[in-house]
């Protein structure tokens, strides 16, 4: 399906995917994987936010609770006090601001706040999440997990990870709509690296088209996670050409937003990508 088919709806921004969107994540966590936490320096998230903009990306991603593989839980008041100062900060600058949490109470206090998204790791699964969102005319990003952050990676097993994922996702999506979340709303996230092996990764990958075809907004995330160190061997800090090239493979598949660390890196690729594939010039 091609990007113009699908849009975004969230609070008072309406995404289109005429050509597809570079989300900025933004870390208040002092324990990110990729190393660039900013634990609670309010005034460096700002000038990092900013300068994504400047860079191309139109959705800002705020994240005060780290989901890495073997991460420990962050109290409700430490990520609320991490979080909600930097989305009232962000929520004027004009793009969608998001919150990453899996908390109802993170939900209500952000969207307060002026978050348009939601993007739930846990999909809405958490008892009083979906209310937290329903009521609002926040947008919601729904991703697949297998188990939890602390033990994902544990010997994740699938028969068939595609299906799985795929079924698992249109349960959430049912289950939203049933609630009064309408489906503009919505996007869902596959989940790299979330109970995943490299293999399953790869396989998941490769059926993007599959997933996309389902009429809702796709979101990508792959930015220098295990997955991109598995197939380069690189460690964490020399994973921006890996993840900038399954940026651009996931948006030759039909992903509609792409979840990076390197937004200018992203953007020039995908800059080039609209130049080639649609004629586009200087469309980032």
């Amino acid at each position: 399906m091609p990007h113009s088919a699908r849009r975004w709806r969230c609070g008072r921004h309406v995404l289109d995917f005429d050509l597809p969107a570079i989300m900025a994540i933004i870390n208040t966590t002092p324990d990110s994987f990729s190393g660039d936490g900013l634990d609670r320096d309010l005034s460096a998230a700002i000038a990092r936010a900013r300068a994504a903009i400047d860079a191309g990306a139109r959705i800002l991603d705020v994240g005060g609770e780290s989901s890495r593989p073997g991460a420990a839980g962050v109290p409700l008041e430490e990520e609320i006090a991490r979080v909600v100062p930097l989305v009232e900060a962000l929520a004027p600058l004009g793009v969608p601001v998001s919150v990453d949490t899996v908390k109802p109470e993170v939900m209500r206090a952000s969207i307060a706040a002026g978050a348009a998204i939601i993007n739930d790791i846990n999909a809405l699964r958490a008892p009083g999440a979906i209310e937290a969102v329903a009521a609002t005319e926040a947008g919601v990003c729904l991703m697949h997990m297998r188990g939890e952050p602390r033990s994902m990676q544990e010997a994740p097993s699938y028969l068939d990870v595609v299906a799985e994922v795929e079924d698992f996702l249109l349960e959430r999506l049912a289950a939203l709509e049933a609630a009064g979340v309408a489906r503009e709303r919505i996007s869902l996230d596959p989940g790299f690296g979330f109970g995943k092996t490299l293999t399953h990764n790869l396989e998941l990958f490769r059926a993007l088209e599959r997933l996309c075809a389902h009429g809702v907004a796709i979101l990508i995330g792959v930015s220098r996670k295990t997955m991109i160190g598995g197939v380069t061997g690189r460690p964490v800090a020399q994973r921006v050409a890996g993840s900038v090239a399954a940026a651009l493979l996931a948006v030759q598949r039909g992903a509609d937003v792409v979840r990076v660390h390197d937004v200018a890196e992203t953007r020039d690729a995908l800059a080039m990508w609209a130049a080639i594939e649609r004629g586009r010039l200087s469309a980032y």
